[in-house]
């Protein structure tokens, strides 16, 4: 068997893979997949959950502690009193029995503001998770395109090669024909032989690469659909702003410099919570008893029996702790300091890179403008290149040249489009605005 037969019937079992590969995965799927079942969203979302029980009244000390108790006691003893008169008693075995029940409520009346302080905290601290969760949620946006950006590149580069290889097959017919009657050297069909080889292994090659990019997209997704679906290929460029309004964008809405905003609100609240050690604490206690007590004939009481309320306010001021107080103000107000110091710092990085990503862009814009011009060009001339060959005009070696160059401007073309789409999706994260992208 030819290798060349042994190359068809390659190609012919890894086309069976693809022939029902009609089920197209959309960007707003691939989205939806992702935001149901990437793990790293799974995580974050659960952050959250947790970041807003944590900021729940119940975890905060307002509310009172009520708790319930009980007992019992028992006591046998020999016992030998004297009484004031002179008299004396002694009695071998006395029992003495005693019961009590009560309900107890506790309730901090006043705390010195720390409790108040820290219930923003906390409250902040859920909303600090909350964006922490979108930050995820938007690099994962950027991952999955990522991905799905490859899957949809090799996408294209493998109907080009296949195209290629297709044309490679007829120019071997040719070769073989015109040989047979003598129109053309056994060179001619061995050279065509070479190119058909090399093409079905890049077709090949082109493939498996493709499959695999698919399972690459499906572990981001988080899900298991298998390899057999097709993506779009099609790319819609926004018309973005110029940069001054994508910088004020970034600026208001860019996630990272949120959070920054919340630490130092978190900060602020922390030092207010810290200077609650300054201030006194009054705190009320009430309880509602029962207790009952069984006594020997030594005792006074034969048995008693109470039940009843009572209440307490105490006040409690530390007025002075060590300075552990005051350190900790001190601390907190140099971890606000630092947090400004890392908003003014993400600022100018934000500003930096969005500038960068900006003139970046584009550059990539007018590259795929540019590639685009060279695909024309390059299947303009591989037109004519064909026209002449048929005639006998050109060689084979300038018609295989003219076949690379169309297809080296295909490919270099996908690579343009899809990093110029990528690339626009980096600013639109920076700009805080990647989450409300049309697709």
């Amino acid at each position: 068997m030819s290798y060349i037969k042994k190359i068809t019937i390659v190609l012919v079992i890894a086309n069976i893979t693809f022939v029902n590969a009609q089920k197209i995965l959309t960007k707003e799927e691939a989205i939806q997949q992702a935001l149901e079942h990437n793990y790293g969203i799974k995580i974050a979302k659960n952050n959250v959950e947790v970041a807003k029980n944590n900021a729940s009244v119940l975890n905060t000390n307002h509310l009172p502690t009520v708790s319930t108790s009980a007992g019992a006691n028992y006591n046998n003893s020999n016992q030998d009193i004297v009484r004031q008169d002179g008299s004396a008693t002694s009695e071998t075995g006395a029992e003495t029995k005693s019961y009590n029940a009560s309900v107890n409520l506790n309730y901090t009346i006043f705390d010195g503001l720390g409790r108040k302080y820290n219930y923003k905290q906390l409250k902040e601290t859920k909303n600090l998770t909350e964006l922490q969760a979108r930050e995820t949620i938007e690099n994962t946006y950027l991952e999955i395109f990522d991905f799905y950006f490859q899957v949809a590149q090799l996408s294209e580069n493998t109907e080009n090669l296949k195209s290629a290889l297709q044309i490679s097959k007829s120019r071997l017919e040719r070769a073989k024909y015109q040989y047979e009657y003598g129109q053309n050297t056994k060179l001619e069909v061995l050279n065509a032989e070479v190119d058909v080889n090399n093409d079905s292994i890049n077709y090949i090659n082109a493939k498996q690469q493709f499959v695999n990019a698919k399972r690459n997209l499906n572990i981001v997704l988080g899900v298991s659909q298998g390899v057999n679906y097709e993506v779009e290929t099609d790319v819609v460029f926004s018309k973005l702003l110029n940069l001054e309004a994508l910088l004020n964008k970034a600026k208001a809405n860019n996630v990272v410099l949120m959070q920054n905003d919340k630490n130092i609100t978190i900060s602020k609240y922390s030092i207010k919570a810290n200077k609650a050690g300054f201030l006194p604490k009054l705190g009320l206690t009430t309880s509602y008893g029962w207790n009952k007590s069984i006594n020997p004939s030594t005792s006074f009481l034969a048995e008693s029996s109470t039940t009843g309320l009572n209440a307490g306010l105490n006040l409690t001021w530390n007025i002075f702790d060590g300075g552990s107080t005051k350190t900790r103000v001190a601390n907190a107000k140099i971890q606000l300091e630092n947090q400004e110091i890392l908003k003014e710092q993400q600022v100018n990085i934000i500003e930096n890179t969005l500038t960068n990503t900006w003139e970046d862009y584009n550059n990539k814009l007018f590259i795929y403008n540019a590639q685009q011009q060279n695909l024309d060009t390059a299947q303009n001339n591989f037109d004519r290149t064909n026209e002449k060959y048929k005639l006998g005009q050109v060689s084979s070696i300038e018609f295989r040249q003219s076949q690379i160059n169309l297809l080296n401007a295909q490919n270099e073309l996908n690579v343009a489009k899809y990093n110029a789409k990528f690339k626009e999706l980096e600013l639109l994260q920076l700009s805080g605005e990647i989450l409300n992208i049309g697709f």
